[in-house]
């Protein structure tokens, strides 16, 4: 029982990871508002990207929905994206997306997008820095130079829309 056990969960989370599986991993219903991914979600009562910070003040994690430009994307897969801002100073957050159910075109840089989910503080190990890096395209002396861990703002999408 214990070794079935393990081996769904190893072959679950193989299927899941970044380099994994594509079919059916993208639920993109086009709407009139603009396309969803994930759960079908409003612009309503969204926050700026650039408010979430202080929103947070010195909370782990906060349950919210933000609006934010998309500055890049997983070029492997989708499996994930990064928000910047228009306001100097302001670090970009990497979003992953809930249980790895669905992935973002790769072609949304620059797109305004809304996100409802979680934001969080985590720390970014190396090896997990190195592998963005390879997933965004970036030269092996870029990939070289990241030596040190990132404790940064992420945020874990339920659902995206992508604003027309």
């Amino acid at each position: 029982m214990v070794k079935k056990f393990f081996f769904a969960f190893a072959a679950s989370a193989l299927l899941a990871a970044c380099g994994g599986n594509q079919s059916g991993s993208t639920t993109d219903q086009s709407g009139d508002d603009g396309m969803h991914f994930g759960a079908t979600i409003t612009a309503d009562e969204a926050i700026t990207f650039e408010e979430l910070a202080p929103k947070m003040g010195e909370a782990d994690s906060l349950a919210v929905k933000i609006t934010g430009t998309v500055g890049e994307v997983c070029q492997k897969k989708g499996c994930w994206m990064m928000l910047v801002s228009d306001k100097p100073g302001v670090p970009e957050m990497r979003v992953t997306f809930k249980d790895y159910a669905f992935f973002m075109p790769k072609d949304l840089t620059g797109k305004r997008v809304v996100l409802d989910g979680f934001a969080f503080v985590s720390e970014t190990s190396v090896d997990d820095l190195r592998h963005y890096a390879e997933d965004a395209g970036k030269s092996a002396d870029e990939i070289a130079a990241i030596t040190e861990p990132q404790r940064e703002v992420a945020f874990e999408a339920a659902g995206v829309l992508v604003v027309k």
